[in-house]
């Protein structure tokens, strides 16, 4: 029993999906935060260009 507890323990194929969400969520933030950064802005600029315009 405590061989296959060890063998368990040992193994770290599930590690590999573990690491590879965890980057994957960072970059889902990194991305979502820097989209609203720009739409944030754009909409600004568009918005005060058209404002200059009239």
């Amino acid at each position: 029993m405590s061989k296959i507890i060890r063998k368990l323990w040992s193994e770290d194929d599930g590690q590999d999906i573990a690491e590879y969400a965890v980057m994957l969520a960072v970059i889902l933030v990194l991305v979502v935060g820097t989209i609203r950064l720009i739409g944030s802005n754009a909409n600004n600029v568009f918005s005060n260009t058209a404002s200059s315009i009239q």
